[in-house]
């Protein structure tokens, strides 16, 4: 007899999930660029101009949507043409946020497009406002996006691509409540209005433009912004970015901690519901996508490490399942989304070691979940006794299971994540509205909640078969494993 049950109505449709939600982020940051993507042409580490071989090949097997860059808070002081030309002239760069490391500029925009076309994705790309000009960014995109015969078109061809880049998604500053600015809400909705009328459509497709959403869930930032905003010029897209940080450290932590953790990521909910909502008020229609284009966690420092380097274990699995979980269950609300970061910052997919490279917990969770892109979300209800922990002495509660299901060419696809670290769910999954014919099961998950791949032992925590599924027409029963990620593909009669 189950104990919980999963309530998956297969003729309920939400929304197509848009494959952007799964989409990277590549700051100038630590060892996200020198070191994880970019090794240089005359590195003895196998690349192909200049961009490492092994990355390149994980990531494609992720099919990312999109890449975000060059950051963060470096975009508010990268100036582009430091970063196009011979890379011998290219000038050199104190990179202020980020340790105030020599930033060499060996890696700009041609090196970012290739290296976005290799593995697949769109180039997204977050221009200069905190110390730019609406000049400099409008001829970036110029410079990117223009078929014909301008000087600065002719400077690409020059440079090396005789065809435009047609950059799409262009970023109009970042963290500009931060970082970027210090603004107040309305002095950036002005700023924005004042670039967003000089950043024009240079090729045939149109580019997307983006604002600066608010840190976090902050209400009245949206608000704020939205109500000087007024109708008078483009934008497509509003990006928040929220880190759920830390409880511990990135591998010590309590069961307790490992809870925590799990509700400050499951915080993202929230919201993704309550700022669609504001938007709502000002963008009835929706034509202006809500994007949450950094989020991730963000442990401690890593003593002897890069900035920012930190380790990856199951927690930061689980924590990416359930966050592509509510942006998947929220389809009609969220268009994209940008995990931080792709290598060797944050949560990130890879780390990289001069030559050796591994994948991380997280990476194996976007792979999982990589057959929910493009497919069609199913509203689905998960029932089972919620579990009871303590942060300072204060008791809270977290919900056992939780999770997404798509349909796509008649395969129903859903992923579960359940958070109990030491017992095992029996569970009751319910069709409503068709009958499972087969099915098949991928787990990720360890005996060691604060297991983690090294490179020593790089495949420590990857993804298993499981054939303990048991499928009567359209009711299937199944028994999901303690701390575990789980992707059930159901054939459908």
């Amino acid at each position: 007899m189950a104990n919980a049950k999963i309530d998956v109505y297969l003729e309920e449709i939400i929304s197509p999930i848009n494959r952007n939600i799964y989409g990277h982020f590549a700051e100038h940051l630590g060892n996200c660029i020198y070191g994880g993507i970019w090794v240089g042409e005359d590195s003895s580490i196998p690349n192909t101009n200049g961009i490492r071989d092994d990355v390149v090949e994980a990531l494609k097997k992720l099919k990312p949507p999109v890449i975000r860059w060059p950051g963060g808070c470096f975009a508010d002081y990268y100036h582009w043409r430091d970063g196009i030309g011979p890379r011998k002239n290219r000038p050199k760069r104190v990179n202020t946020h980020w340790g105030q490391v020599i930033e060499p500029n060996e890696f700009g925009t041609h090196e970012f497009i290739e290296f976005c076309r290799r593995i697949g994705a769109e180039p997204y790309i977050c221009g200069n406002v905190g110390s730019g000009s609406p000049k400099e960014m409008r001829d970036w995109i110029e410079y990117c996006n223009f078929p014909g015969d301008s000087t600065l078109a002719q400077e690409r061809v020059q440079n090396g691509h005789p065809e435009p880049f047609g950059v799409k998604y262009w970023g109009v500053g970042n963290e500009n409540w931060g970082c970027g600015g210090n603004f107040e809400p309305e002095e950036y909705a002005s700023v924005y209005r004042r670039f967003a009328t000089f950043l024009f459509n240079f090729g045939k497709e149109p580019i997307y433009l983006i604002a600066c959403g608010p840190a976090g869930n902050d209400k009245e930032w949206t608000h704020r912004f939205f109500q000087k905003l007024g109708k008078r010029v483009p934008i497509y897209g509003f990006a928040a970015h929220y880190y759920c940080g830390t409880a511990g450290t990135s591998t010590e932590y309590t069961v307790q901690q490992w809870y925590e953790l799990l509700q400050k990521a499951s915080a993202m909910e929230d919201l993704v519901i309550q700022q669609r909502a504001i938007m709502d008020i000002y963008d009835p229609k929706r034509e202006i996508g809500l994007i949450v284009d950094e989020w991730g966690t963000w442990h401690p420092p890593t003593q002897g490490y890069p900035l920012l380097w930190q380790q990856n274990t199951l927690r930061d699995a689980l924590v990416a399942a359930l966050t592509l979980d509510i942006f998947n269950r929220h389809a009609d609300k969220v268009v994209m989304a940008n995990i931080a970061q792709t290598v060797n910052v944050l949560q990130s997919m890879i780390l990289t070691e001069e030559e050796k490279m591994l994948t991380t917990p997280t990476y194996h969770v976007y792979e999982m979940y990589s057959p929910h892109q493009n497919a069609e979300v199913l509203r689905t209800s998960f029932s089972a006794d919620s579990i009871s922990f303590k942060v300072e002495g204060e008791e809270r509660r977290i919900f056992r299971i939780s999770g997404s299901a798509s349909l796509k060419n008649n395969k129903l696809f859903l992923t579960v994540v359940h958070t109990h670290v030491n017992e095992p769910i029996e569970v009751l999954i319910n069709l409503y509205g068709g009958k499972a014919k087969e099915g098949k099961v991928r787990i990720l998950t360890h005996q060691d909640i604060h297991a983690h791949n090294t490179f020593d032992f790089p495949n420590n925590v990857v993804p298993k078969d499981d054939e303990e599924i048991f499928i009567e027409g359209s009711s299937i029963h199944y028994t999901f494993k303690p701390a575990s990620v789980t992707a059930i593909s159901i054939t459908l009669e």
